[in-house]
C-alpha cells in the first residue's frame, strides 16, 4: 500500500533548512498521523518507530533508532519561513515558527515522539484541494535532502510541467543550501542542482530539467521543467507481444 504525503503549498514553497534524516522523520510523522486515524493537531502527540524509517528509508535497524533519535532534537531546533497576505490590508508578510514544540524518547521500544506546532499545524494537513500530493515511495530511495525539496517544489506546479523563474538567492532558501555554501556557481551546480536534477530523474516518477538566466554575464535566476514519466502499466501496455 502506498503512503501517500499532504503538504500545503505555501509550506513547500517557504524557505527552511532541514537535514536528510529530519525531512525523512516528518514524512513519517504524516503518515503516522494519518495511519492512526488521529490526524494532526497541536494535541497531537505523534511517535515514529525506529523499524518504521528503517524499513522505509532502507537503513540498517541497529542504527535507525540513533538516527530518529538525532532528528527528533535537531528538528526541535529548526524553524519554517512562510510567507502570505495580511487579509485586511493585502499586504505581503512573512512569518517564522518552529516546526515542533516537544519532543520524547522511548529508549526501550525504538520510538520518538513530536508534536508539531500550532503554527505549523494548518500548513500539514490531509486533503484539501490546494494541497500538493505524492507518495513517500517516490522521495523514499533520494539521498540528498536538495533532492527531496526540489522535487517537493517542482511537483507543486505539476499541471503545468514548468515552475516560475526563481531568482538565485530564494532558490538556495527554498532548498536549503546555507548562506557560506557553494557560493561559486560552479559548484552551486554540480553539487546542488545537477546532484538533485539526477537522483529525481533515476529514483521518482518524474524526469526533470533546468534552465539558468542570466543578466549580462551573470546567473540571477532558473527555470525547471519536467515530465511524468510513463506508468508501468502504459509501458507494459504499449510493448510488443
Amino acid at each position: 500500500m502506498s503512503e501517500l504525503i499532504v503538504k500545503d503549498n505555501a509550506l513547500i514553497q517557504a524557505s527552511y533548512t532541514l537535514d536528510l534524516a529530519e525531512q525523512r522523520l516528518i514524512l513519517l510523522a504524516i503518515i503516522e498521523a494519518r495511519n492512526s486515524g488521529q490526524g494532526i493537531t497541536h494535541d497531537s502527540l505523534l511517535k515514529i518507530h525506529a523499524s518504521s524509517y528503517a524499513k522505509q528509508f532502507n537503513v540498517n535497524d541497529k542504527t535507525a533508532y540513533t538516527v530518529v533519535k538525532d532528528a527528533s532534537k535537531g528538528l526541535f531546533d529548526r524553524y519554517v519561513t512562510y510567507h502570505d497576505k495580511n487579509p485586511k490590508n493585502g499586504k505581503d508578510r512573512s512569518f517564522h515558527c518552529r516546526w515542533v514544540d516537544k519532543i520524547g524518547v522511548e529508549p526501550d521500544s525504538g520510538i520518538v515522539y513530536m508534536r508539531f506546532t500550532s503554527d505549523v499545524v494548518p500548513l500539514i494537513t490531509r486533503l484539501e484541494s490546494h494541497f500538493t500530493s505524492y507518495e513517500i515511495e517516490k522521495v523514499a530511495n533520494l539521498t540528498s535532502g536538495y533532492a527531496i525539496r526540489l522535487y517537493e517544489l517542482l511537483i507543486s506546479w505539476r499541471e503545468v510541467g514548468k515552475t516560475p523563474t526563481y531568482e538565485i538567492d530564494d532558490l538556495r532558501q527554498k532548498l536549503g543550501v546555507n548562506p557560506d555554501q557553494y557560493k561559486e556557481m560552479c559548484n552551486f551546480k554540480v553539487r546542488v542542482l545537477d546532484l538533485a536534477i539526477k537522483q529525481i530523474n533515476d529514483h521518482t516518477d518524474i524526469t526533470a530539467t533546468y534552465e539558468q538566466h542570466k543578466t549580462g554575464r551573470k546567473v540571477t535566476g532558473f527555470t525547471f521543467t519536467f515530465k511524468q514519466k510513463p506508468s508501468a502499466k502504459a509501458v507494459a501496455k504499449g510493448a510488443n507481444p
